[in-house]
C-alpha cells in the first residue's frame, strides 16, 4: 500500500507541476513522511525532485531565456542556501507537540508544522483573485528569486512564488516552463549540497526500490505533462491543486500524516 501511495503521488505531482507552481515536491514530501522519519523523507524527496527536474530540463530546457536566468537565478541560489540551512535545523529537532480533541489526536514535529502551514499559505495565496491578476515587473526578478529560492530550500515550495513572478510577466507557456525548470534545478542543486549530511544519513534507512519507483513515476508524469502542456488550461489545473494542497497542509499541520 505504501508503494502505491508513493507512486500515485509522484505521478500526479510531476504531471501537475507542469501546469502550476505547485507539484511534485509539495505532494511527495507528505507521502514520504508517512513512510519515513523526517530526515529520510526530506532526503528522498530532494533526490526524486532533482532527478525529475533534470528529466524535465531535457524536455523543455531549450525554452529557457538567459536574461531571466541571470536576473532570477543568482538570488535563487542565495535564498536556497539559507532556506536549506533552516530545514536542516528543523529536521534535527527532537521536539514534538501532542494534541487531542475528543477521539482525534496527533503528534506534530516542527518540520511537519512548518511545511504544513506553508502549504496552506501558498494554496490560499494562489486562490486569491488579486494574486491571479498580479503583474510583476521584471525589475523585481532578483527579489522573487531570493524569496522563492529561500522557501525552496526550506520546504520545497519554490514553485509557487516563482510562478507568481514568471507566469505573470508576459512570457508564453513554453518560455515559462523552460525558465522554471532551469531555475528549479539550480535551487535543487543548492539545497541537495546543503542536505548532503541528511542524504548520507537517510540513505541507509531509505528503501531504494521505493525511491526508484517514485522517480520513474515522476518521469512518467512529467512526460504526460509535457505532452499535454498546450492542451490544458492553467486555471482548471490550479483549482485542483489548490484543493489538494489545502487538504495535505491541514493534515500535516495537525500531525495526521
Amino acid at each position: 500500500m505504501e508503494f502505491v501511495l508513493i507512486i500515485l503521488v509522484a505521478l500526479a505531482g510531476a504531471f501537475l507541476s507542469f501546469f502550476s507552481g505547485f507539484g511534485l515536491g509539495t505532494l511527495l514530501l507528505p507521502a514520504f513522511l508517512v513512510v519515513f522519519p523526517p530526515p529520510v523523507a526530506i532526503a528522498a524527496t530532494a533526490v526524486v525532485h532533482m532527478l525529475n527536474n533534470l528529466f524535465k530540463l531535457f524536455l523543455v530546457g531549450r525554452y529557457a531565456q538567459r536574461q531571466v536566468l541571470a536576473a532570477f537565478g543568482i538570488t535563487s541560489v542565495m535564498g536556497a542556501w539559507l532556506g536549506a540551512q533552516g530545514m536542516e535545523t528543523l529536521a534535527a529537532s527532537d521536539t514534538r507537540y501532542a494534541w487531542s480533541l475528543g477521539a482525534l489526536h496527533g503528534t506534530v514535529a516542527p518540520v511537519n508544522l512548518v511545511v504544513g502551514l506553508l502549504i496552506i499559505l501558498f494554496a490560499l495565496l494562489e486562490s486569491w483573485k488579486r494574486f491571479e491578476q498580479l503583474v510583476v515587473p521584471r525589475k523585481w526578478f532578483p527579489v522573487g528569486g531570493f524569496v522563492s529560492g529561500f522557501f525552496g530550500g526550506l520546504s520545497g515550495h519554490q514553485g509557487a512564488l516563482r510562478s507568481a513572478f514568471l507566469m505573470k510577466s508576459g512570457m508564453n507557456k513554453e518560455a515559462f516552463m523552460g525558465n522554471r525548470v532551469v531555475l528549479a534545478c539550480m535551487v535543487d542543486l543548492t539545497r541537495i549540497a546543503v542536505y548532503a549530511g541528511m542524504i548520507r544519513t537517510g540513505w541507509k534507512d531509505m528503501n531504494p526500490a521505493m525511491v526508484l519507483l517514485a522517480t520513474l513515476a515522476a518521469f512518467t508524469g512529467a512526460w504526460f505533462g509535457n505532452t499535454y502542456m498546450k492542451k490544458v488550461e492553467l486555471g482548471f489545473i490550479n483549482r485542483i491543486v489548490i484543493i489538494s494542497l489545502l487538504l495535505f497542509g491541514a493534515a500535516m499541520s495537525l500531525g495526521l500524516v
